[in-house]
């Protein structure tokens, strides 16, 4: 099968691998309808966090079952899939908690090995091999329109890492929420405070284009500016005031510091950039202002099944992020686009 390949920063390639096969009972191999590039896959691909080996990438797919083990139910060949970036079992404290992310034999597709010890591959790619598929993949009620398939890839993760970050921050109806980030999960960030009934919702944007689908997707105001400047500008628009809550979308020292300061005392921040330079709390200034923070790796396969009607239904349609669509063979194209950023996120199509 042809698999997208990481072998050092800016050097993406599409490379002939050999096609999953069912290890264990618990696995299933799914057929990838389509795929995509995380912000997160910038990362390595800036040499932020670095490449030791040739390994293959990609965590956000959906599919079609190909094949399952003998211990998987409710499973079967045909079954169009949608796979949460982190595998989980489904059984252990934080699985049962609806903290899948945290799971104890969570594994990430794009990495070197599962939980089990054995090779798991990355979802820019023909085919991929689930453990724990059962407690994993949710199935979603056929036939599906074709035109479905971006919104119903966001749940993967960009989506429901938007989620993650409105509902630690707890946005709900009358609150006033800054979203620090215009990225993809950013975006998705402004839809998902949006769906939670937010009162008044500001993006923090520089880009046009990013601005008129945080528009689109429901923030009610653009701020441009950054810094002193931005914490100025929100307070202008909400009369003086500053936000009951703020949405981290970036991971960075800079974003995570304009995202506490543009909160109210006794507000709340959820976060769920990828940390990149490991930022650090001002732990005195959450002490005096009684600021809470929450967030991290989104539980996707926890938030999948309450999202997933609204997206049947065409209520939301977080697959709008998706400004870019790109066969599997130009990979290197859809990773060079975002980086330079002359794309928001782009879809993959094997």
């Amino acid at each position: 099968m042809r698999a997208t390949v990481i072998h050092a920063p800016r050097d993406i390639r599409v490379e002939e691998r050999d096609t999953p096969v069912l290890i264990d009972p618990t696995d299933a191999v799914v057929k990838v309808t389509a795929s995509c590039v995380c912000g997160s896959d910038l990362w390595p691909y800036r040499g932020v966090r670095g490449t030791e080996q040739a390994h293959t990438i990609g965590h956000e797919f959906v599919g079609v079952v190909e094949s399952v083990g003998a211990d998987v139910a409710d499973l079967a060949a045909g079954d169009f899939v949608i796979a949460p970036f982190t595998t989980n079992d489904g059984t252990c404290q934080a699985c049962t908690h609806g903290m899948t992310s945290g799971c104890e034999h969570s594994s990430i597709f794009g990495g070197t090995t599962d939980a089990y010890g054995h090779p798991i591959g990355g979802a820019q790619s023909e085919y991929v091999r689930v453990p724990d598929a059962a407690a994993t993949l949710v199935k979603v009620p056929g036939p599906v329109d074709d035109d479905l398939v971006p919104s119903l890839l966001t749940l993967s993760d960009v989506f429901s890492t938007g989620h993650h970050a409105a509902v630690s921050a707890e946005v709900g109806p009358g609150k006033t929420v800054v979203v620090v980030g215009d990225g993809a999960v950013g975006l998705s960030a402004v839809l998902a405070a949006s769906r939670l009934g937010a009162e008044r919702i500001i993006a923090m944007s520089r880009h046009a284009d990013r601005q008129a689908l945080a528009r689109e997707f429901g923030a009610t105001d653009v701020v441009e500016t950054r810094g002193e400047e931005g914490i100025a500008a929100v307070r202008e628009l909400l009369g003086g005031e500053l936000a009951d809550c703020a949405l981290e979308a970036v991971g960075t020292a800079e974003s995570m510091d304009q995202a506490l300061r543009v909160v109210r005392p006794g507000g709340n921040v959820g976060y769920v950039g990828v940390p990149a330079g490991d930022p650090e709390l001002p732990m005195p200034f959450l002490f005096a202002k009684n600021i809470t923070v929450g967030g991290g790796m989104a539980p996707a396969r926890a938030y999948i099944e309450e999202l997933l009607p609204d997206v049947l239904s065409r209520t939301i349609e977080p697959g709008k992020v998706f400004d870019l669509e790109l066969p599997l063979d130009q990979a290197a194209e859809a990773y060079a686009a975002m980086d330079e950023r002359r794309a928001i996120k782009v879809l993959l199509r094997p």
